[in-house]
């Protein structure tokens, strides 16, 4: 299929982006790496009137240090930068360990972290990993900009705090400090396929390996990716044992209420996902490397 009629504009500044925002409002979509709009307007699930490209506007990819601490990277950086960048690797590990598991290096190349988070697929892996390292989201409009946490942003199934007149312009993440380990696991059909369920961990160990803070956040069992509470707050003072993994696993599988569709049953996904809690627990457990070597897909 095609698409139906809209009208395209490429503003080279983000004052015109903002100024078309503003204009068009719901009847417009933004165009960053479009590997979720064109599929979707090609088979006619979203119809636009209006299609604003940011491609030309300077200043939205980078990958930049921050002052106080921590990360800063533009909505418009690309999903295969973030996977070969140095500096995201001794920032923020867990983002390196998951963007390899994005469909294939095509879609890597094209797809950016703004349209990802934008989106708010629930299956997808940078929404899971921007709310297990408590990011936060930069927003602009004509009348000025706000400040969104993660845990704020992804509202539902493709819905998140985002206006219409709103653009994501950069995303910051605060920096870890001490002994912080990471997991991240998920299942797919095939390589490339949307994760049916999967878990993003870090942990916070001190030096005799006591957990001081635990972050688990499941994803592709709800409508969004989701913090699991109750097992966080069970493994801070353990020791995260194998009993205590298990029982972990177990809490994260007792809290979830998934949908059944065409790929996995709510049982399957409900069962799944604390597998997937324990192994990411386990992996952060072991010596901290990259999972993947340069030019390997995850799976």
């Amino acid at each position: 299929m095609k698409p139906a009629r809209f009208d395209y504009y490429s503003p080279s500044s983000r004052d015109e982006a903002l100024e078309l925002l503003g204009q068009y409002g719901d009847d417009a979509k933004i165009l960053a790496g479009g590997q979720s709009l064109m599929p979707m307007m090609n088979m006619r699930l979203v119809r636009p009137k209006v299609v604003i490209d940011i491609n030309r506007i300077a200043g939205l990819s980078h990958i930049s240090p921050r002052r106080d601490a921590g990360l800063a990277i533009g909505a418009m950086t690309r999903q295969r930068e973030l996977e070969r960048s140095a500096l995201v690797l001794e920032t923020a590990p867990l983002l390196s360990w998951a963007i390899p598991y994005i469909g294939h290096f095509q879609i890597r190349n094209r797809g950016t972290v703004g349209g990802s988070l934008a989106h708010s697929d629930p299956a997808a892996e940078i929404p899971a990993v921007c709310l297990t390292l408590e990011t936060e989201f930069e927003l602009a409009n004509s009348g000025g900009e706000r400040t969104v946490k993660a845990e704020d942003f992804f509202l539902n199934h493709l819905t998140t705090a985002l206006e219409p007149v709103e653009l994501l312009t950069q995303i910051r993440i605060p920096q870890t400090v001490g002994n912080w380990r990471w997991g991240f696991q998920e299942v797919c059909r095939r390589d490339g396929d949307f994760a049916l369920v999967g878990a993003a961990t870090m942990l916070h160990l001190d030096d005799k390996g006591i957990c001081l803070e635990a972050r688990i956040t499941t994803f592709g069992a709800g409508g969004t990716p989701m913090r699991m509470d109750a097992a966080e707050v069970y493994l801070s003072g353990s020791s995260v044992s194998t009993d205590d993994r298990s029982e972990a696993a177990r809490l994260v599988s007792d809290a979830l209420d998934p949908i059944s569709d065409i790929h996995a049953s709510a049982k399957y996904r409900q069962d799944v996902a604390g597998v997937m809690v324990r192994r990411a627990l386990e992996q952060a457990l072991l010596p901290q490397a990259l999972p993947f070597n340069e030019g390997e897909d995850a799976a």
